[in-house]
């Protein structure tokens, strides 16, 4: 007996009527997709029929940082100062340029930025490339197709950026890949810090399970005619991304996680670095292991961005609150982060809202845009740190709750699995949770946690954020980058 039979005349037509639309969406989107593979596959073609009719591209003996948002605050931004710092003691007399669309970014206020945000202090003052296209890579631009949308807005941005300055060695630190043939085209030597891979297995995986998340919406993962479309468009995307990824000279990646999936997409192992980030572990290590429990502190530091998963957290404090033992002290939830436009903003403020929903709100702090000071200052009073990103390619925060004493609380995948919270000579640096019960019961632990307990997991904690100092990122780095930029062999 078939489905159909089997399904009352009125229930099948409302199946019926329910497939119909997305079949149609699923047609649409084959199309559309087809029109934007044609696109590129006419970019490409009009950019190197341009090229090949110049003469050979020169380029200046400099090297450029394609980094157009150089006031987001996060760990990308210091690996940025970091790497430029580097190149600078590396090579003395090779001058530095930045190309950003931060229309007040000036060569002074980037390096008061660097020391002031970072506590990196540059050699001298980066140039400044200004860049008029940014619209072009922001999601917002790209309601359906984002990722396609923003890897070409890049490369139309890198158009734009190398008109204006070409440098013998262009650097990515924000994961452009669909910009490196294009930067080779125009003879520089293509160096990039890949923080993580624009697409991956674990996403396809998802969508193929039909799990919602927020780069899978619920329209999509409630679909199957949906899901094999957007199945189809990353097969088709991963397979342009290596691509476009193996044409990198050096390819440097912050992580076990990154870059395993990296060399399976991109498929250059050789020429392929795992290169730690910067964590400031220096200022953070000479904080006090004693902490102040009236009220215990907690703190979650990262950008106001959907994927870090701020909510999760806010639930999670909202169910340790609920189980804590009435002779406790309340203690307190401090979010720390910024914001990169409207849509964080309205993301904070959303927060904001839940926690009074939550009838929490006395017991949660938000600090925004605060000052590297600032920052220092709140990790020192903290005894556990948040973090609940999915699949978070390193976890820069969760070092610097390490370093600060502060007992980590991270997310049971990726980056802090596989390199950061691991024991440190056989004694616990902290606790690992996928679900909003874990993270509760993980917070309930460390609230109860005996204080001699807590500074032995602390100081452990911080033995293990060593590996993760400036100074392993300066060592890795120059080591990585030598012998493109001084020719070696």
């Amino acid at each position: 007996m078939g489905l159909t039979s089997r399904i009352p005349r009125t229930q099948g037509l409302a199946v019926t009527t329910l497939l119909e639309p997305d079949r149609e969406s699923a047609v649409a989107s084959m199309a559309i997709l087809a029109g934007l593979l044609t696109f590129v596959s006419t970019l490409l073609a009009l950019a190197l029929r341009r090229l090949l009719r110049r003469r050979a591209p020169t380029t200046a003996a400099a090297a450029g940082f394609f980094h157009p948002y150089t006031n987001d605050g996060g760990g990308g931004e210091r690996v940025l100062w970091c790497a430029v710092r580097a190149v600078q003691e590396l090579c003395p007399g090779l001058p530095c340029a930045i190309f950003t669309g931060d229309a007040d970014a000036s060569p002074d206020g980037l390096s008061t930025r660097a020391l002031d945000r970072f506590g990196v202090r540059l050699l001298r003052p980066p140039q400044v490339v200004h860049l008029n296209r940014r619209k072009w890579i922001e999601a917002s631009t790209y309601p359906r197709f984002t990722m396609i949308g923003q890897s070409l807005g890049s490369v139309y941005l890198a158009w734009e950026a190398l008109n204006k300055f070409t440098p013998q060695f262009y650097f990515d630190t924000s994961g452009y890949a669909f910009t490196y043939p294009l930067a080779r085209l125009f003879g520089c030597k293509v160096i990039c810090y890949t923080h993580y891979p624009t697409i991956s297995s674990d996403m396809v995986e998802r969508v193929k399970q039909r799990n919602s998340m927020y780069n899978n919406n619920s329209r999509i993962s409630g679909s199957i005619w949906l899901s094999r479309c957007k199945i189809l468009y990353y097969t088709i995307f991963s397979w342009l991304y290596g691509l476009v990824g193996s044409c990198a000279h050096l390819v440097m990646v912050n992580s076990s996680w990154t870059r395993s999936h990296i060399v399976n997409t991109w498929k250059v192992p050789e020429r392929t670095k795992r290169v730690y980030p910067p964590c400031d572990t220096s200022a953070l290590q000479m904080l006090p292991l004693e902490r102040s429990t009236t009220p215990p502190i907690l703190i979650s530091v990262a950008q106001f961005r959907p994927e870090k998963a701020h909510g999760l957290q806010l639930e999670a404090f909202a169910l340790a609150l609920q189980r804590l033992d009435s002779d406790f002290l309340k203690p307190k939830l401090q979010f720390v982060g910024s914001c990169r436009n409207k849509e964080d903003l309205e993301r904070l403020q959303k927060l904001q809202n839940r926690s009074t929903e939550l009838h929490i709100d006395e017991f949660v702090e938000f600090h925004k845009d605060v000052s590297y000071r600032d920052l220092v200052q709140l990790l020192g009073g903290a005894i556990a740190g948040l973090h609940s990103m999915t699949d978070e390619h390193f976890g820069i925060s969760v070092v610097e709750y390490m370093a600060a004493a502060a007992i980590p609380i991270a997310h049971k995948s990726a980056g802090p699995m596989m390199d950061i919270v691991l024991d440190e000579d056989g004694h616990q640096t902290g606790f690992l949770a996928s679900e909003k019960e874990e993270f509760a019961e993980a917070i309930l632990e460390v609230l109860r946690m005996p204080e001699p307990e807590r500074r032995e997991m602390a100081a452990a904690a911080r033995n293990r954020a060593q590996r993760f100092s400036e100074q392993r990122f300066h060592k890795d780095f120059t080591e990585a980058v030598r012998p493109v930029l001084l020719g070696q062999a």
